[in-house]
C-alpha cells in the first residue's frame, strides 16, 4: 500500500485528542502506517543527563499518530488524495479540486 501523506505535507488531525489541529509532517513510518506531526500528540519524555543534554529532565516531543487520523490540507481545506498518471509518472491529486499536488 502506498502512503498518500509525505514528509513536509501540511495536514489536519481529524480524530483524537488533538482534533482540528494543523501541522507539518515531520516524518512518516511506512511500516506501521504512522506519522509524526509538528505540535500534535505531545508527550513528556524523561531523559537522563548525557553529553548533548547536560541537565536532563522532562522533554516534550511529538508522538506518532495513525495516518488514518490526518487529512492533507490543500488551499486551506482538508481533502482526500488520489493518484493519477501524468505522462509516464504517477502523481498525487487533490480529490476536491483535481489539482496535481506534486
Amino acid at each position: 500500500m502506498s502512503m498518500k501523506i509525505k514528509k513536509g505535507d501540511t495536514v489536519r488531525v481529524i480524530a483524537g485528542k488533538d482534533k482540528d489541529k494543523e501541522g507539518k509532517v515531520l516524518s512518516v513510518d511506512r511500516k506501521n502506517h504512522r506519522v509524526y506531526v509538528e505540535g500534535v500528540a505531545m508527550v513528556s519524555k524523561h531523559t537522563k543527563p548525557n553529553a548533548t543534554n547536560q541537565q536532563g529532565g522532562i522533554v516534550k516531543k511529538e508522538a506518532a499518530i495513525d495516518v488514518s487520523n490526518v487529512m492533507y490540507v490543500h488551499k486551506g481545506k482538508p481533502t482526500r488524495i488520489g493518484f493519477t498518471m501524468k505522462g509516464d509518472k504517477k502523481v498525487r491529486v487533490a480529490k476536491s479540486t483535481g489539482d496535481v499536488i506534486d
